[in-house]
């Protein structure tokens, strides 16, 4: 029988009091100007509305410096970037990274300052990226980075992680500990948990299968960046029932997706080509789940490092976000909505989803068509093509179907790419679509509910 650990007062205040403000910042509902929001919202739109029209500017620079100290580092490799690991792993990036990167700044010139081609400057392509999306987002990230330490460090994911652990493997036939992967891109970045499915498949806690199923369907879309999408297209108020919805919809998709091809053919496999044993998930003997999961959440408070660590550890997210993530949304993002504004790709790609919005009675479904298919390029791109379409209806469907797409090449795909996680391009493009077709039902029942 395990002996239960006493943690003292100031160990429990540690996981309370930062949690329990996590939760309120970035999940409480409030009325805010006669709307529904959470205040991480209204701190954002503060920044926003503070520096004006100074904030294309300051991101331009950033695009811009993000691009130079890249090339140089690259270039040159100076032995400063040597001593700190962080800094290193930001800019010295791989040369397809590079490129974007390179291209994030080309087109943040040209429409700043209003030169080259109008294709990449114009009100509906560079200039829509540049002064519509990216003032949202790099207030969202100043504020989310700095404060997810609130709920990443002092134990949250542990208790949340434990106590789904009776849910995972007898409803998605993963491991315990997959919960705390997708806690992990819920409450910080897609980006997170996908790191952590790579290194756990790496040190064979996750089988080839297992892998494959939480890399493409539990590396959830942050809080953070539902927020920017359902902004983007307007509708701040409804974000509890968008995101229920949104949740609601990665639920039908993660029991159902993983059942079909290629998700299915993948074997149960170790890296090393080994056959999965079943673990030991139970919870050990003296400790019922609530008492094991606060026991791991007041473990993992114990060892938090105090005031200093966390701010440090809140300013390596928000350069982490804002230099690492603005250059890929300018140029996949104008690169994309050039596609989508000069040229009939996406009208054609989206073609065969025009008679299931009809069936669906969604509103504008040939406008709302075009935008399906361009997610596979970035998360963000159709809620920026939505923001046209008049029926809130039809945005409110558009904004959560982009989020539970999941995969998207500018961040979730090429990530998955890189890593040892066994997928590939083909594989990614067709879960993407089998989730788009899983999901649009779902998300378009809820939205007929709401409006």
């Amino acid at each position: 029988m395990t002996q239960r650990k006493s943690f003292t007062l100031s160990t429990i205040l540690t996981f309370i009091i930062p949690s329990l403000i996590g939760l309120i910042l970035f999940m409480a509902p409030i009325q805010y100007n006669d709307a529904l929001t959470i205040p991480i919202a209204i701190i954002s739109k503060a920044l926003q509305a503070l520096l004006g029209d100074t904030i294309t500017l300051i991101v331009t620079i950033v695009v811009l410096i993000t691009a130079i100290l890249s090339l140089i580092s690259k270039i040159a490799n100076p032995a400063i970037l040597k001593r700190s690991p962080f800094i290193n792993d930001l800019l010295n990036v791989s040369p397809i990274w590079l490129i974007i990167r390179v291209l994030g700044a080309i087109f943040i010139v040209a429409t700043y300052w209003g030169i080259g081609p109008e294709m990449i400057n114009s009100g509906n392509t560079g200039a829509l990226v540049l002064n519509d999306l990216m003032p949202v987002l790099l207030c969202v990230f100043i504020f989310a980075g700095l404060l997810l330490p609130l709920l990443l460090n002092f134990g949250l994911l542990e208790l949340f992680g434990t106590l789904l652990t009776k849910i995972m493997r007898p409803v998605f036939n993963l491991p315990g500990r997959s919960a705390i992967d997708c806690m992990a891109s819920w409450l910080g970045d897609g980006s997170v948990g996908i790191l952590m499915t790579s290194k756990q498949y790496e040190s064979r806690f996750y089988t080839q299968r297992e892998a494959a199923v939480i890399g493409t369907t539990f590396s959830a879309v942050s809080i953070t960046f539902s927020l920017v999408v359902i902004s983007q297209v307007k509708l701040e108020y409804l974000f509890l029932p968008f995101y229920l919805s949104v949740c609601l919809a990665g639920i039908v998709a993660a029991i159902i997706v993983p059942k079909l091809p290629p998700l299915r053919n993948k074997k149960d496999l170790y890296i090393d080509g080994t056959a999965r044993q079943e673990g030991d998930e139970k919870t050990p003997e003296g400790h019922h789940l609530l008492s094991w999961g606060f026991h791991q959440a007041l473990t993992r408070a114990e060892q938090a490092k105090g005031i200093k660590s966390t701010i440090q550890d809140g300013i390596k997210n928000v350069i982490d976000m804002v230099f690492g993530v603005l250059p890929v949304v300018m140029a996949i993002g104008t690169i994309a909505l050039i596609i989508a504004e000069y040229t009939p790709i996406f009208d054609y790609l989206g073609m065969p989803f025009i008679p299931l919005l009809e069936l669906l009675q969604i509103p504008q479904a040939e406008q709302a068509s075009t935008t399906i298919v361009v997610g596979f390029a970035d998360m963000f791109i159709p809620s920026i093509l939505a923001a046209s379409i008049e029926s809130d209806m039809t945005r409110f469907i558009i904004a959560a179907m982009s989020v539970t797409q999941l995969i998207y090449m500018s961040e979730v795909g090429a990530l998955l790419l890189g890593s040892k996680i066994p997928v590939n391009i083909a594989e990614l493009f067709i879960i993407f679509i089998l989730r788009t077709l899983v999901t649009l039902p779902v998300i378009a029942g809820v939205a007929h509910f709401i409006f």
